[in-house]
């Protein structure tokens, strides 16, 4: 199967190819057109011609359209590259190329799917009720009528995608319906969701020329994060870093996610059991949403040996499994590399190893690795493993006294409080470096597609901006 790169609804055949192979097995699985960032440039020359392909169709029709892509994605039978595929091939292909197992393949695609099925309400959410029509005109009257104006701040988003989870690409999936054209570098390991959704849109009457995909190597990303004026990229704290402070780079790194129990909860939580364990393993724990650290002012022993007797026997099993729940780490040598830091880490003092009793953590393929549900205790915030984060099911669970948790917990993507203390919750509301509250035992992992997961698309996308209409301007228009 080749993956050509795609110029703005045009395929585009390279002599360079990169071979994508099975993590099990080495067997190739796919060719992908490799591109440089010099193409990139020079195509988004063109990029307002995206936008001006999209704001020719009326935007319930782009809507439309999109809910259309969503069923095709899922369920039907579309042209990838130069080959039909199917669902199960798509799960069968990602699956080989990321180390997933194939049961959480499905049930991303069942979340991209509930996205674009959903996009009115999601829009109608995110926009708080604006008519898109003003979007594409640029300025209107809303509800109460007064004149409103948006400006896109960019004719295309650019993508710098990752390979961890396909569940990221839920963020850019409104931008279509934005009327906003898509530029993106797919993961190296994962260009199956936004090749495969590109070739769903384009079927269901998405124009093609709103839509680049130019897999390749680092210039690429560093092209179109230089070329387009809006960009989203994922990566580690230090791309995070990197990017702080830039307006027009939407970063999404680690979450760092947490679970918080309140002093008027913490002797209840053996209630929360579920809650807590969903929070760290589910999609095998490579999403940022996934929790990375529980804290509590007491019972914390307690809480991890019951969270590690939950999760600890958790083992290895072929992908094809229905049972299996972890993924590989398919760069050799990656697994290994990460179970030396945390082996560092329990060094430390105060710092116990809660799932120790449950076999090695660390397996080793010919090829690949894996590595096992992990739960340390840590008997203070201090120890730098209480501060970590990892892409597979690993949690500190953390002793802070509740007065101390929101100084000690850092910057927080998701934070579940157990907690019915009105104060405690007044706090929580106020803490400015937790981005996603939810007040409630509220898995970190499930998410209101009506909210805003990390940062509003549209206020990204478009700035809002003082604009008045003369009154025989108005008449004509």
């Amino acid at each position: 199967m080749h993956l050509p790169a795609w110029r703005f609804g045009k395929p585009y055949e390279s002599l360079e190819r990169e071979t994508l192979v099975h993590f099990l097995t080495g067997e190739p699985v796919a060719e992908v057109s490799q591109v440089g960032g010099a193409i990139v440039g020079r195509d988004l020359q063109k990029a307002q011609q995206a936008r001006a392909a999209l704001l020719a169709i009326d935007p319930e029709e782009i809507v439309e359209r999109l809910q259309t892509a969503g069923n095709l994605y899922a369920n039907g039978t579309v042209t990838v590259g130069d080959t039909k595929q199917s669902p199960d091939d798509f799960v069968k292909q990602q699956s080989a190329t990321t180390g997933l197992p194939e049961s959480l393949c499905r049930a991303n695609m069942q979340k991209n799917m509930f996205v674009l099925s959903n996009m009115d309400r999601i829009l109608d959410a995110l926009s708080r009720g604006l008519d898109t029509k003003i979007l594409w005109q640029g300025y209107g009257q809303e509800h109460r009528g007064v004149t409103v104006s948006y400006q896109a701040q960019s004719p295309v988003l650019g993508l710098v995608l990752p390979s961890n989870s396909p569940g990221v690409h839920t963020l850019w999936l409104p931008v279509i319906a934005l009327g906003v054209g898509l530029v993106m570098k797919p993961g190296s390991q994962e260009p199956w969701t936004p090749y495969r959704m590109a070739a769903a849109m384009v079927e269901a009457g998405i124009p093609a020329e709103a839509i680049g995909l130019y897999p390749g190597a680092t210039d690429v990303g560093a092209g179109i994060l230089a070329g387009c004026r809006r960009s989203m990229i994922f990566g580690s704290a230090k791309t995070v870093e990197q990017y702080r402070g830039n307006p027009g780079v939407q970063v999404h790194g680690p979450g760092f996610s947490k679970i918080i129990f309140g002093d008027d909860c913490v002797d209840n939580w053996e209630r929360h059991l579920d809650t807590l364990c969903e929070s760290v393993a589910i999609n095998s724990g490579r999403g940022c949403i996934n929790a990375s650290a529980i804290y509590a002012s007491r019972h914390t022993k307690a809480i991890a040996e019951a969270i590690a007797a939950r999760l600890g026997p958790v083992d290895v099993k072929p992908p094809q499994d229905p049972e299996a729940k972890l993924a590989a780490f398919t760069i050799p040598g990656a697994a290994k590399a990460i179970w030396g830091q945390i082996e560092a880490g329990l060094k430390a003092p105060g710092v116990t190893h809660a799932t120790a009793a449950y076999g090695d953590r660390l397996v080793e393929g010919e090829r690949c690795g894996w590595l096992r549900p992990t739960v340390v205790h840590c008997t203070s915030p201090e120890p730098e493993i209480a501060k970590a984060e990892y892409m597979f099911p690993f949690v500190s669970v953390v002793e802070c006294p509740q007065g101390k948790m929101l100084d000690s917990i850092g910057p927080t993507l998701v934070c579940s409080a157990i907690t019915e203390d009105e104060a405690f919750q007044r706090r929580l509301i106020d803490c400015t470096h937790i981005d996603r509250l939810n007040l409630g035992p509220i898995p970190t992992t499930k998410l209101d597609w009506l909210q805003p997961h990390e940062g509003n698309i549209i206020d990204f996308l478009y700035r809002s901006r003082a604009l008045q209409v003369a009154a025989a301007v108005g008449a004509r228009s």
